[in-house]
């Protein structure tokens, strides 16, 4: 595939993710991300054969980023100081996060709803980072409780995005991140 192709594969796909973290997957038609993307409606189906195509390259890309995350949180010393820094992100991300909600959780969300292939495949988007939160665990010596522990801070992560975004309100994102840290160092 020559710069060109790819360079409008890459757009559809970040188009899409952009529109489906707006106005959801579902909503946004294939018309509607190849005139973002500017890319001729036609061309869309050289790239994607169908919109499922297409939602499986926004999964693909979205693992993609959680795995680069991953490895560069790897890249610090402790378990301890790379669950620090997962939440430290968190509130990085807090206007994001108040002003349209988690973009995993909530194309995760939408997709499940459809059932399928994209489904299940959508459904990497929650076992990889919550996998690497039960390794960072079980790192930090919670071998057996190690599971719990990560769906617990994967848990309060996923409500604290949804309920900043029902409030629109940041804030509360500082407020919960103080409290995570503050179990985290009780935890660990």
């Amino acid at each position: 595939m020559g710069k060109t192709q790819t360079d409008k594969r890459t757009r559809l796909v970040e188009t899409a993710m952009k529109l489906a973290y707006r106005d959801g997957f579902r909503e946004s038609s294939l018309a509607d991300i190849a005139n973002a993307a500017h890319v001729p409606v036609g061309n869309v189906y050289y790239y994607f054969k169908t919109k499922e195509e297409l939602g499986e390259a926004v999964v693909d890309r979205r693992l993609e980023e959680i795995r680069a995350f991953k490895a560069e949180m790897d890249r610090l010393s402790s378990p301890r100081e790379r669950l620090f820094a997962f939440v430290d992100s968190i509130q990085r991300n807090k206007e994001e996060l108040a002003r349209g909600g988690c973009p995993l959780g909530g194309l995760c969300a939408e997709l499940h709803k459809e059932g399928g292939a994209l489904a299940k495949k959508s459904a990497e988007l929650f076992t990889e980072p919550m996998g690497w939160i039960e390794e960072q665990f079980r790192a930090a010596g919670h071998q057996k409780d190690s599971r719990e522990l990560a769906v617990h801070l994967f848990c309060a992560f996923q409500g604290m995005a949804a309920v900043a975004y029902g409030f629109n309100d940041p804030d509360l994102i500082v407020m919960e991140v103080k409290r995570l840290k503050d179990w985290i160092r009780t935890v660990l």
